[in-house]
């Protein structure tokens, strides 16, 4: 494994799975989405980190972000929450082996209750218990943590304190509203989210999941605050409407349109402007390849940023 401390560069992480899954012909239905694809074709999902390895990702994150209690229990597949963990986790260790090169390995940690949806977060008590039983599931697999597209304050808190007791490095990673720069989708600013982690061993602040416009306007705040590790991976998609959903509560297939703007030259010249920011980890969310990870370190290397 690759320590991150020493790179004298910006940290490269990877892009998409969900959505990659989708690309390469793997049914992956609201409900469960990426996590079915553990089960019935685990060859992709660990060819998929591999090629995003190839791509020059330093990161590779392990596709745990579909696996919810919730979604398995309404599917009547509970008993294989713990099973699926593990799977995820040795898919990407495997993959590191077959690429031959020295790369780390994050455990998602996601929305519990449906992505982008802050009114359903519930309170820290309630979800904090549920996060530290997959973060003790993921551990013996990941050399890191990073708390995803994370919608509320507290969300965030609940996720990192229960990562932070595994002894593993956490980085926490919110979504923004779409039209309100530096604000959580729960309508809580950046500031305030990130005031609530300083009692926390938290090591990096990113933004994901929301349009590579708002991640460049929360660039100078998170430049700010101090942290080695901040930067963003935004998504490639059109408009998300309140009410969408990914759990399967509401009759959805989990893909939005996306943005016909964001090929791998285009969503570069967005990462580009992170990194004239202050951003020290970039990457890719839903809709990113492994061209457009590619194509950032290609960028990289124009810059002199990457050895």
């Amino acid at each position: 494994m690759i320590e991150l401390d020493i790179l004298q560069r910006p940290v490269l992480l990877d892009g998409g799975m969900g959505r990659e899954l989708r690309f390469r012909g793997v049914e992956t239905p609201g409900t469960l989405w990426s996590a079915l694809a553990l089960t019935t074709a685990p060859e992709v999902v660990r060819q998929i980190h591999v090629d995003y390895i190839h791509a020059g990702a330093d990161i590779i994150t392990v596709n745990s972000y579909g696996i919810i209690r919730g979604a398995l229990a309404r599917e009547k597949m509970e008993d294989q929450y713990a099973p699926l963990n593990r799977v995820a986790g040795r898919l990407a260790v495997e993959a590191r082996e077959i690429a031959g090169q020295d790369v780390v390995i994050a455990g998602s940690l996601p929305p519990l209750r449906g992505s982008f949806r802050p009114d359903r977060v519930g309170r820290i008590g309630e979800i904090e218990p549920l996060y530290r039983e997959q973060a003790e599931l993921l551990a013996p697999f990941v050399d890191l943590f990073i708390c995803e597209t994370m919608s509320t304050a507290a969300e965030a808190f609940a996720a990192a304190r229960a990562a932070c007791t595994t002894g593993k490095p956490v980085w926490v990673a919110w979504t923004l509203d779409e039209f309100q720069p530096k604000t959580l989708r729960s309508g809580e600013t950046l500031s305030q989210a990130s005031a609530l982690l300083t009692e926390l061993p938290v090591s990096g602040l990113l933004i994901n999941c929301c349009p590579p416009e708002r991640v460049t306007e929360a660039m100078p705040t998170l430049s700010k605050t101090g942290f080695k590790y901040v930067g963003g991976y935004a998504n490639t998609f059109q408009h998300i409407p309140e009410d969408w959903e990914l759990d399967g509560e509401k009759k959805s297939d989990g893909f939005l349109d996306l943005r016909n703007d964001l090929d791998p030259g285009s969503y570069a010249v967005h990462v580009a402007d992170w990194l004239a920011e202050g951003a020290t980890v970039v990457g890719g969310c839903c809709g990113t390849r492994p061209a457009h990870i590619k194509q950032i370190g290609t960028m990289m290397q124009r810059m002199n940023v990457k050895d």
